[in-house]
């Protein structure tokens, strides 16, 4: 923070009167500790604390004595050896660190007055790290991150479904679908059309290729249709160029050419009520629902009547896919992407960060509810990166910083930065950035002159500007507005997921679902390259992509800085 700004730093540190480093000590988020303990107290914790010493010693000797061995049966379910994998569920959470699992965490102790040892879903089934570099940085982006997972490969950044030599590589759903014969589905809050459901369904060497990504998952491609349920955003790749909700280069009507060329038999765009009314029943199958223009709304944003959850569609496929399978030796694969975790991220948006983190979360309690009922089902999650480079403090002066950050100061925040540059582009006046956009909608009240200047005046990045106001006063770092590269976290749940303990290379979570479910890669791989195909390069120019992308939310604004080997 530059000395300009100094003088806004202190009052910012009285959002709470209690330091809440305290908070391990208690069991509840209480208010303040008294300073002064009684002699009774002391003694009674010296006590105590030598009878621990005494028992932790005796523990000690015990286990140096005895062979001891930690298994994951431990710490996730009971484990019957004799049930064969059936169904695969793998989750992905785009952006999704370390830091931010402890973010979330704990403002949802915070928010709900849980113990500091509550427990979220997804902290009772970590199991591990995975290593994300890709094959051209040691930084990746989500289309070389999710195709190390599809194809199980380390390829270049910007690269989807495609090896290092730009040669198409079969993927898992790929090979789920056509060699074992299962069910597949994608879900995703982002355009179904990007990096990371494209990645499992899709061939272009050059990820914002979503014109020809769509083409390719209708069923337009080698090896014919390979999804059965599609659920997320961005129908405009799916409408011809003369529709006015499109951004196609051309005039195919992709929508209309999966009911009739591909044989989809429920086609839905921009009808939450139609999606609310899908009949568990496999007949609708093989089933499109695309929700919105572009991304769908963050959850901090989203009205439930236009849109579904990522855990109301989660459900929805699940369903469906139980039932379509309850009667066959043949399972489903599942995709299942918490997308816009990254984006709120890239923002630096921490309000809107949480709460797609916390959407996830409830995704991930239904689905390891699934995999209880259902013990033929393995379930994984992971990240294909880390975003932002999260801390969880914040030196806001030249002061030695003060050890804590501030929840309560996001629990005030009502709408997405990004809605709210939208809303300022559209209303400059003081009183309404003052009134509406800070203090009702970010819950700040203590804005600077220098501050509100600074929205009044801006025409770009207002969006960044908003997070950093509401991250200050949280106290909370970012080191950047791309990625990072730290390992994730890596979760698993479900039967012979021990494999998976440990560190492991993001193409060792894809190879695991190979190998315990018999996947073919190398033979799709084999089908797709045959005839020495084209339908996978990208004839883009930078100017396609002005063109058409412009109206569209992107987190990945100049190509060049992704590394990719030919930009």
């Amino acid at each position: 923070m530059d000395k300009n700004n100094k003088q806004i730093s202190e009052p910012l540190l009285n959002s709470t009167e209690d330091v809440q480093e305290d908070i391990i000590l208690d069991n509840t988020w209480s208010s303040k500790r008294n300073p002064h303990q009684s002699f009774i107290s002391k003694y009674k914790l010296y006590i105590i604390g030598s009878c621990c010493i005494t028992i932790l010693s005796t523990l000690i000797i015990a286990l140096t004595l005895s062979p001891f061995k930690l298994t994951l049966h431990n710490y996730t379910r009971s484990v019957d050896d004799n049930v064969k994998p059936k169904n695969i569920i793998m989750m992905i959470s785009d952006g999704l660190g370390p830091a931010s699992v402890s973010f979330a965490r704990t403002y949802y102790q915070y928010t709900n007055n849980k113990p500091y040892d509550y427990q979220m879903p997804l902290d009772t089934i970590h199991i591990g790290q995975s290593r994300t570099r890709s094959s051209s940085t040691l930084v990746t982006d989500s289309a070389a991150g999710a195709t190390a997972f599809s194809c199980n490969i380390k390829t270049y950044n910007g690269a989807v479904g495609v090896d290092p030599h730009k040669n198409p590589c079969g993927t898992i759903l790929e090979s789920a679908k056509h060699t074992q014969g299962m069910l597949t589905a994608l879900v995703a809050t982002s355009r179904i059309t990007h990096a990371t459901p494209a990645s499992f369904s899709a061939h272009v060497t050059d990820r914002d290729n979503e014109n020809m990504i769509a083409i390719q998952q209708i069923g337009d491609n080698p090896l014919g249709r390979s999804v059965d349920i599609m659920f997320g955003g961005g129908y405009c790749y799916f409408l011809p160029k003369s529709s006015k909700d499109s951004c196609r280069s051309d005039q195919r009507h992709l929508l209309n050419e999966a009911k009739e060329k591909y044989e989809w038999n429920t086609v839905i765009y921009n009808n939450k009520t139609a999606f609310d009314d899908l009949p568990v029943d496999p007949n609708i199958l093989p089933a499109i629902s695309l929700f919105s223009f572009d991304h769908m709304a963050y959850e901090i944003d989203r009205v439930p009547s236009k849109e579904p959850s990522l855990s109301e569609m989660s459900q929805k496929a699940l369903d469906i896919l139980f039932k379509a399978t309850e009667n066959s030796d043949k399972g489903f694969f599942i995709m299942i992407e918490g997308s816009r975790i990254d984006m709120a991220a890239h923002s630096n948006d921490p309000a809107t960060h949480v709460h797609e983190i916390l959407e996830y979360q409830r995704a991930v309690e239904l689905v390891k509810k699934y995999v209880d009922e259902h013990p033929d089902t393995i379930m994984i999650s992971t990240s294909d990166h880390e975003t932002g480079g999260l801390s969880l403090a914040r030196q806001v002066s030249h002061a030695y910083p003060e050890y804590l950050w501030y929840p309560d100061v996001l629990a005030n925040v009502k709408s997405s930065t990004v809605a709210l540059a939208d809303l300022i582009s559209q209303n400059r006046t003081k009183e309404y950035v003052v009134e509406t956009v800070l203090k009702d909608r970010l819950g700040i009240t203590d804005a600077t002159d220098e501050e509100i200047e600074q929205l009044l005046k801006s025409v770009d990045n207002i969006d960044y500007y908003l997070a950093d106001m509401v991250s200050i006063r949280a106290q909370l770092g970012w080191a950047t507005h791309g990625h990072s590269g730290v390992d994730v976290n890596l979760y698993a749940y479900g039967n012979g997921i021990e494999r998976l303990a440990g560190s492991h290379e993001n193409t060792e979570i894809g190879q695991f679902i190979t190998n315990t479910f018999g996947l073919d890669l190398k033979g799709i791989t084999k089908q797709l390259n045959k005839n020495n195909p084209s339908f996978h390069l990208s004839n883009m120019t930078a100017e396609d992509k002005l063109e058409y992308n412009h109206v569209l939310q992107h987190y990945h604004h100049v190509p060049s800085h992704l590394k990719h080997p030919n930009l």
